[in-house]
């Protein structure tokens, strides 16, 4: 009792400092759930959305109990290139961005995952380190499920289990477009293409990508990308705010990137 007397009287002390130094008084609780959020997998919209959301309410409760939630800032890395999976990441709220590096350290995006996506799931399932990075682009609320509690869940899961299998032919069929594009289109066509794709995953929220970023995704000079934005701002295909885009006239994009 006298301990926790002491951690209520710790804690008033805190609060009472962050008023003295002109912080909100709820500066402390944020503090925390920035830290660790706890989000409830029963309750968890982008749950819904994910591989996970054909599960019965028994399957929610299990997945409940086996998972740990935590906050990750902008640009922080979830797992890295040749770093062993150690289980799944499962995205609740923000963006990340999968990439690998070339030979002169130069980033390539091959996808840009958004909340309701797992990540981190092919390399587990190989047996081999990662060949690819994953690190956030905005803040972000991330699950973990470790592996051999994922394992356990396909394997006594025929939904999931399907689920996955479904995931990893969709990807085959959006990487052997990726790699054709790159080597066939133009970098016009290729930012025309990227910015559908953005345009998609942003849904009605502005596309928020540094440039550096986006010419990472489209595979060309930052330099390139920026003259080319500047061209489709000129046409009146986008709209630029400072950093953020909003597609204008993607009927036009549509047939530059001769989808």
């Amino acid at each position: 009792m006298r301990h926790l007397c002491s951690i209520k009287m710790d804690l008033e002390s805190f609060a009472s400092g962050c008023f003295r130094l002109n912080l909100p008084g709820n500066y402390f609780i944020t503090m925390l759930d920035k830290s660790h959020k706890y989000l409830s997998c029963s309750n968890c919209e982008s749950r819904k959305l994910s591989l996970f959301g054909e599960f019965c309410e028994k399957d929610v409760h299990d997945l409940d109990e086996d998972k740990s939630c935590a906050y990750y800032k902008k640009n922080q890395p979830i797992f890295l290139e040749g770093s062993n999976p150690r289980g799944v990441f499962c995205l609740n709220q923000g963006k990340v961005k999968v990439f690998t590096r070339g030979d002169e350290g130069k980033e390539q995006i091959i996808h840009i995952a958004k909340a309701g996506e797992i990540i981190g799931f092919r390399a587990m399932f190989s047996g081999e380190p990662y060949k690819v990075s994953a690190t956030t682009l905005e803040e972000c609320n991330i699950c973990f499920i470790g592996k051999e509690d994922f394992l356990n869940m396909i394997d006594s899961n025929p939904a999931l289990r399907n689920g996955i299998m479904r995931e990893l032919s969709k990807e085959l069929g959006e990487r052997a477009i990726f790699i054709t594009n790159l080597a066939q289109k133009t970098v016009r066509e290729r930012l025309a293409f990227a910015l559908l794709i953005l345009g998609d995953i942003y849904g009605n929220e502005p596309i928020n990508l540094t440039r550096e970023d986006m010419a990472n995704f489209i595979g060309t000079a930052t330099e390139t990308l920026i003259r080319l934005l500047k061209e489709f701002k000129e046409e009146g295909l986008i709209a630029i705010h400072t950093r953020k885009l909003d597609l204008i006239d993607k009927e036009s994009l549509i047939l530059i990137a001769g989808k």
